[in-house]
């Protein structure tokens, strides 16, 4: 298996989120580097900062009133780690490989989709991610349409999720 690369396209120009996506991939490519009970460790070391990674994003996107597809997607994807690490535990290291073969996928999918409309949507209402401060507040959460999480708000007033199909299809098996 190839490691996976920081590269400009996984780049969003907001600073914490790119951050957090660079220990993404330094924790996926220590999984690739270990086997055996080794690769248990690193397993949780990979669950524990993929937890604080969707903690800080879900706390954001609580903050602005984001979409709940984007949180939906990281408890899915959570939740296969952790299945995955149960079985690995109980020695199915080939469930484990398989997980960790299909991740770069799903993370690229992810940066390129739902992030990217996250970190868009978070520098067009100008929110500081440290202060919870919104300092250009817009009248409908993505009223208009342009994040490609967000579609118009439906006829509840609640904006509704509209992430493309192979977002959903990527997903860690």
């Amino acid at each position: 298996m190839a490691a996976m690369e920081w590269t400009e396209k996984l780049v969003l120009g907001l600073a914490p989120m790119d951050q957090t996506h660079v220990e993404f991939v330094d924790a996926y490519n220590r999984l690739l580097s270990v086997s055996g009970d080794e690769l248990l460790a690193e397993m949780d070391a990979f669950i524990a900062h993929t937890v604080a990674h969707f903690d800080q994003e879900n706390r954001w996107m609580e903050q602005i009133g984001f979409p709940a597809c984007h949180k939906a997607e990281h408890d899915r994807v959570l939740a296969v780690c952790q299945d995955v690490r149960k079985r690995m535990e109980r020695g199915d290291a080939a469930l484990g490989r398989q997980l960790i073969r299909e991740l770069p996928v799903w993370f690229d999918n992810h940066v390129a989709t739902m992030d990217a409309a996250l970190s868009s949507y978070i520098e067009s209402i100008g929110f500081d991610t440290e202060t919870g401060e919104i300092l250009r507040p817009q009248e409908d959460d993505c009223a208009d349409g342009a994040s490609s999480c967000c579609s118009p708000p439906a006829s509840s007033g609640e904006a509704t999720c509209g992430a493309p199909a192979s977002a959903a299809d990527s997903q860690p098996a």
